[in-house]
């Protein structure tokens, strides 16, 4: 767990630069201009930025995303203005509630949370300190918000890492269009799991596709309930699910065997036990969650008029061992998965 200690924020400078941040800070941060002028206004105030960052597990999704995160906010304030403290907690939610709260008690200047346990405790944690999440796949869901307006109204913002769930019916159309059952593969304790499964479900029912749910309560159930949609079903899909991304080897172990294909909803799934997926860029909706912690910090905006933003891109990605291992034929305009770079 990386942790880097609490800087004191630096002394204030001549009372004519304070004024030329009050003049800059003003400008619109959605522009690369306008992105200089703020990271020469954080400058000249001489404001050090503290931001807690509680993830809730090593993945490399996850972890693309704290990346782009902490990236816009050294673009945006300027490296010298911006202090990091990023703490995973290893899959627990009880870890990311206190993680959360010692942010609280350390008084932050704003927290970033993670995935979706890590934004449940940050928000149980405080109503006042500002909040950006990233890798949520569906902030009403998480927030138990009934009347969503794409805006939490609260201290929270954030971005979504959720691909448009009928393009992944399709996929999974394409890739077994003879299907008798397709399987859905995802922890019951995950919210935002369920809230994909029960969408996608939509997207079934109207391909005319049937379908079975397979939920694990947690990873010590994931061996046998693979097992068993492994003998009920000839596909199986798995939603943005942290639990199932930290096993796909034990997924893999069974499906690639049994030759059964894997439609996944993001890469990293993919990379451990999938054939195909519609994959989102995590490095950039943490990027853009950090654009987001910018306009925040530097203009006072509030975060809860700030609309939950979501992945501009999607594409079509192959896993070249397993769909050889298990003889899948890829239909045209898949891209074949690069090799991951090494650290």
């Amino acid at each position: 767990m990386k942790k880097q200690t609490k800087i004191v924020a630096a002394a204030l400078v001549a009372a004519m630069a304070m004024f030329t941040f009050a003049g800059c800070g003003s400008s619109n941060t959605g522009s690369s201009s306008s992105g200089s002028a703020e990271s020469s206004a954080a400058s000249n105030s001489g404001k050090v930025y503290n931001i807690g960052i509680v993830q809730q597990l090593e993945h490399p999704a996850l972890d693309a995303a704290t990346k782009g995160f902490e990236e816009a906010l050294q673009d945006k304030l300027g490296k010298d203005n911006v202090k990091f403290d990023l703490q995973n907690a290893q899959g627990e939610q009880a870890n990311c509630s206190t993680i959360a709260s010692g942010f609280v008690t350390d008084g932050v200047d704003l927290i970033m949370a993670n995935a979706t346990s890590a934004l449940q405790a940050a928000a149980a944690a405080t109503d006042t300190i500002p909040i950006v999440g990233t890798s949520v796949t569906d902030y009403a869901t998480a927030l138990d918000i009934s009347d969503w307006t794409g805006k939490t109204g609260k201290n929270i913002t954030g971005t979504s890492d959720l691909a448009p769930l009928d393009q992944q019916a399709q996929m999974i159309k394409e890739i077994a269009p003879d299907s008798k059952q397709v399987g859905l593969l995802y922890c019951s304790a995950e919210p935002n799991s369920a809230y994909q499964v029960k969408n996608i479900e939509k997207e079934l029912d109207k391909l005319g596709m049937k379908y079975q749910e397979y939920s694990a309560a947690d990873s010590n159930e994931i061996q046998s309930v693979t097992t068993k949609a492994a003998g009920e079903c000839d596909v199986i899909y798995i939603p943005t699910d942290n639990t199932m991304a930290s096993n796909t080897e034990i997924i893999n172990n069974i499906l690639e065997p049994a030759k059964i294909p894997v439609v996944a909803a993001e890469e990293g799934i993919c990379r451990g036990c999938g054939s195909v997926t519609l994959s989102i860029n995590y490095h950039d909706i943490g990027y853009a969650a950090g654009e987001q912690a910018a306009d925040i910090l530097l203009n006072g905006t509030d975060p809860g008029t700030i609309e939950i933003g979501t992945a501009k891109n999607v594409t079509k990605l192959y896993n070249p061992d397993i769909t050889k291992a298990i003889g899948l034929t890829v239909p045209d305009g898949y891209k074949a998965l690069e090799p991951e770079e090494d650290n």
